[in-house]
């Protein structure tokens, strides 16, 4: 164990801090990048998915980079290209340098999901392991709550530049902080070869899927999810074949608590778009909010979700986990069925009380669940478990706005969101939240499916 537990837990709560906040604080930049280096839309939302693509196909590969060469360097080498990939990015001189330097962001990104879960479950005996990863949780929101605040006035009065720049400064002191405090070494498939063909296939896997899900419902998001497919069904036959795969299948066959907690952390996180995507154009469009006073009203989710999420993690040491998630997305679901009745005339404690309860119902499941993911497995998969994690996170999230898009694009088509087409994108929020909620269903089935012995 480490000599200093609390600040091991410093440095890995910080780097957790880092990805969540750059992206919601990138996103408030966009216009603003976009005049700068001449960029279009279309560049600009090329400038995300560079960055969130690696980020979701390179997290198992680096999980298993750790396992072989050992979870703390590859950790601390992807702290360290992600402090200077940062430092790039605020220099970059145009729209290919900081897309380049976007996406090797998202590399480095991946080596530290990959491995921080990991570093942490191994760190942690069982009897803290849900308090600890509450923390880091709640660390998580707590991002998500002050990136866009943040953004908002680093690029208003010191330009976009100054995101990245203080990016790399946390990033910088989360090195100094693991360099100290995290000393032991995991490498427990020390030996074994490293996997290139089923690597290739995972990541065009994801690649097809996610980037597909993104161009929904354009003809080609249509062909890159075959060509998900497919690569999915190739990758599964090679890896069931191959002696060191790059992600033990056998986890998700033979472990059924680690199978149905990762189903229900991708359902989970697949209704993320109800309130960082749909409600905000509600709030704007609809009911004629400004950016500033949406923002704030938004930001009462995530940080309940903050307030919750160590409490829940700690629940979760005492309690079934099992429990506390099924009970965290019954929450969610009754929330997305109060805003499935949603109207241009709803007052406003009742989109308030949705939202809190939506707040609360993702605090009281993520933790709680994450814990038991970890804890389903044993120390030789806790790179593949925390690899896992982080990318059902961005497939759900992906999956969320494909579903969100359809809706939109089925009852609007290509209009915009103007006064006389209010009705139409009302329906669209109403189908998507009742998809949602189906959703839902299913998600807390698979949860209280752990619950039976």
């Amino acid at each position: 164990m480490p000599r200093n537990t609390l600040t091991a837990q410093i440095a890995i709560a910080l780097t957790s801090f880092l990805v969540p906040f750059v992206g919601s604080a990138f996103n408030l930049a966009l216009p603003q990048i976009g005049r700068d280096l001449d960029m279009n839309v279309v560049t600009l939302s090329l400038m995300v998915s560079a960055y969130l693509l690696p980020c979701a196909m390179f997290q198992m590969p680096a999980a298993r980079l750790g396992d072989l060469y050992g979870r703390r360097k590859i950790y601390q080498l992807g702290i360290g290209g992600f402090a200077l990939f940062s430092l790039l990015s605020s220099l970059a001189w145009s729209s290919t340098s900081l897309i380049v330097f976007r996406a090797l962001t998202g590399v480095a990104s991946a080596m530290m999901f990959g491995t921080a879960m990991a570093i942490l479950t191994s760190i942690f005996p069982q009897q803290q392991r849900g308090k600890v990863l509450g923390i880091n949780t709640a660390v998580v929101y707590f991002a998500l709550s002050v990136g866009p605040l943040c953004g908002g006035l680093l690029t208003y009065y010191l330009g976009w530049r100054s995101i990245f720049v203080v990016c790399c400064l946390i990033g910088t002191v989360a090195v100094i902080f693991s360099l100290s405090a995290i000393r032991d070494e995991w490498a427990d498939a020390r030996g074994e070869p490293f996997d290139f063909v089923g690597t290739a296939l995972y990541a065009l896997t994801l690649f097809a899927v996610i980037y597909g899900f993104s161009l929904l419902p354009n003809a080609a998001s249509w062909a890159l999810l075959v060509l998900g497919l497919v690569a999915a069904f190739a990758f599964v036959r090679f890896e069931y074949r191959c002696r060191f795969p790059v992600f033990n299948l056998s986890l998700l066959v033979n472990n059924r608590a680690f199978r149905l907690s990762t189903i229900a952390s991708m359902i989970n996180y697949s209704v993320t778009a109800i309130s960082t995507f749909l409600l905000s154009l509600y709030l704007q469009y609809v009911r004629g909010l400004d950016p500033q006073h949406a923002g704030f009203l938004l930001m009462l989710q995530p940080i309940v979700q903050t307030v919750v999420s160590p409490l829940a993690g700690r629940w979760s040491d005492r309690v079934p986990p099992a429990l506390l998630a099924t009970a965290g997305m019954i929450m969610v679901m009754l929330s997305l069925s109060g805003l499935c009745f949603l109207t241009e005339d709803t007052p406003w404690f009742v989109l308030v009380i949705l939202l809190l309860l939506f707040g609360a119902g993702f605090g009281t499941f993520s933790s709680p669940n994450v814990n038991m993911i970890m804890s389903s497995v044993d120390k030789t998969a806790y790179g593949t478990a925390s690899a896992v994690t982080g990318t059902s996170r961005l497939i759900g999230q992906s999956f969320s706005i494909g579903i969100a898009t359809l809706a939109i694009h089925l009852y609007l088509g290509t209009a915009s969101i103007s006064a006389e087409h209010h009705a139409a994108f009302m329906s669209s929020l109403r189908l998507t939240c009742a998809v949602f909620v189906a959703l839902c269903v299913v998600g807390i089935y698979a949860s209280a499916a752990r619950l039976r012995k």
